[in-house]
């Protein structure tokens, strides 16, 4: 591909998009650098990805054709203070943080820049991601689908508006611990029936896993599909209807909401 591609911040989610474009082939190791206050961060992704790494985050600001911001979103400010005045109108900047919008990142920068604002989510750690971009005004389609097939390697990626970046929060970004806390219960539930606890997450996890799938590949309404399984005076439309009295898609609702505000607040 031949763009160089940096990294600020080595975090869980910058750890896990490197080791996807990485896998990929879409950028070689010493196409790659990454930047961090810790240099026991960089040490370690210098020894598991051979990247060039570096405590300054201006030289990996410099380095990178392509550079992704991948910070709390409360280190944005102070990040992008550091290196504005060494950013290129040729760079794109990737955003991963909740909340900050194009306006407020080209604020920031204070001058004309390629922004591209992402959700990723942490199912990138196994390459099964899911993942909202929208670029501004001054980045390319040819721009926006090179950075897109960059993602791909980590992540399911799909261009949306900006004004729904704060609902794919809610809805990917968020939502894995929503999924988690399922799955755990679950295995509560059958370790309270006698499985023992490490296959008790096997089957619950492997269901959810299985039950994704068929929404994806079978092009079926989940409503059909649960009808599928619930069959006449059976077992399983007994527990759908205490889910249903318990609440259960009321509650996923009203969670969802509440991200989707304290997204938007930010």
């Amino acid at each position: 591909m031949g763009k160089k591609i940096g990294f600020i911040g080595c975090g869980n989610m910058g750890g896990a998009m490197m080791q996807g474009i990485l896998d990929s082939g879409k950028c070689q190791p010493q196409e790659m650098m990454a930047s961090d206050v810790s240099q026991e961060a960089l040490d370690a992704k210098a020894r598991d990805f051979h990247i060039l790494t570096t405590t300054e985050n201006k030289e990996t600001a410099e380095f990178a054709d392509i550079l992704f911001l991948a910070v709390k979103p409360q280190y944005y400010e102070s990040v992008i203070a550091q290196i504005k005045d060494c950013i290129s109108e040729q760079q794109i900047i990737v955003t991963i943080a909740p909340g900050k919008t194009l306006e407020w990142l080209s604020g920031q920068f204070g001058r004309k820049v390629k922004l591209i604002r992402t959700m990723p989510n942490t199912p990138a750690m196994v390459k099964a991601g899911m993942m909202g971009m929208c670029p501004n005004e001054y980045v390319t389609p040819e721009e926006t689908e090179l950075v897109r097939e960059i993602c791909q390697g980590f992540s399911e990626t799909e261009i949306v508006a900006e004004n729904l970046m704060d609902v794919v929060t809610a809805v990917s970004g968020s939502s894995p611990a929503y999924v988690f806390l399922f799955i755990e219960a679950m295995a509560d539930a059958a370790v309270a029936g006698g499985m023992p606890r490490a296959q008790a997450y096997k089957f619950a996890a492997q269901a959810v896993l299985g039950s994704a799938k068929m929404v994806l590949e079978t092009g079926k309404h989940p409503g059909e599909l649960k009808d599928m399984v619930c069959s006449p005076a059976g077992t399983t439309i007994q527990a759908v209807r205490v889910l249903e009295e318990k609440g259960m898609r009321s509650a996923v609702m009203e969670a969802m909401q509440k991200c989707l505000d304290v997204s938007r607040g930010m």
